[in-house]
């Protein structure tokens, strides 16, 4: 347990700091989730308009820290190439 002033003031920031980053994590998954369920409907149009307000959310979630910049490219391009397939 923290003992010092400043050890209890980090640990509360810290708990602050989770409580955001979790909410930020859960609705980039939202997000992705709308992406997957329109690519599995077979839904072109509907899977590249879900890809479109997920990359902000990707982005902002590096920009934020809650996730890692190759992790969102390597995601982005992946969902990118399966929409551009589902199109074509």
């Amino acid at each position: 347990m923290a003992n010092t002033p400043q050890s209890k003031k980090r640990a509360r920031q810290s708990e602050a700091r989770y409580t955001v980053n979790k909410a930020r994590r859960s609705r980039i998954r939202t997000f992705l989730r709308k992406v997957e369920e329109a690519l599995a409907s077979g839904d072109a149009k509907a899977a590249a308009d879900a890809l479109r307000t997920a990359q902000p959310e990707l982005a902002r979630g590096v920009s934020k820290g809650v996730m890692h910049k190759n992790t969102v490219a390597r995601k982005m391009s992946r969902l990118s190439s399966r929409v551009k397939a589902l199109t074509a």
